[in-house]
């Protein structure tokens, strides 16, 4: 979704719902998936002097990958977001800008278009958790052995008791034994 920013009124409210095929994302590999179910976004665009500022939540559902087991699951979203847009000075290049903290939260715009979809994909990001474990924290992971997800069934891997630091201590003779 593109917003010009010059026919913009001092307050722009936009609802979104963002359907499951809107989140197209050719590698496999990463941790969001994909929807779960339709993604509803509320923002309110408004402007402050030479910036404009987004306000906006997110709430649905997306899939994302287990870090333990790798399966796929579905993770509830409720998220609240505040971005400033602030355009880039005119000649200068993304290797001139030095960002401090309270530049974290800002995105530099060129020209009087911007895409909020990339804001918007950028946030969802920004909303998954360190560590996605499937089951709230019930799940047993993958065996390090053989690789069998050991939610679905125990695997027939042998396992060694203690740490393997301590392995060399079994094999020691004591005098006098």
């Amino acid at each position: 979704m593109i917003i010009d920013l010059q026919t913009l009124t001092e307050e722009t409210y936009v609802h979104e719902v963002l359907d499951l095929d809107w989140w197209q994302m050719p590698d496999p590999s990463r941790q969001v998936l994909g929807f779960g179910c339709p993604l509803h976004v509320d923002m309110k665009v408004s402007r402050a002097a030479d910036k404009f500022l987004l306000n906006g939540t997110l709430s649905g559902g997306i899939k994302v990958r287990c870090d333990r087991c790798l399966e796929p699951f579905d993770l509830e979203v409720k998220a609240r977001f505040n971005v400033y847009l602030v355009a880039r000075a005119s000649g200068s290049s993304d290797e001139d800008i030095e960002l401090l903290d309270e530049d974290m939260e800002v995105d530099f715009i060129k020209g009087e278009k911007v895409d909020v979809d990339e804001i918007i994909r950028e946030q969802i990001y920004l909303s998954v958790p360190m560590k996605c474990i499937c089951k709230k924290g019930d799940c047993r992971g993958l065996c390090p052995q053989c690789g069998a997800n050991l939610n679905i069934a125990p695997c027939s891997c042998k396992r060694e008791g203690g740490h393997p630091a301590f392995s060399k201590i079994e094999t020691l003779q004591f005098q006098g034994e």
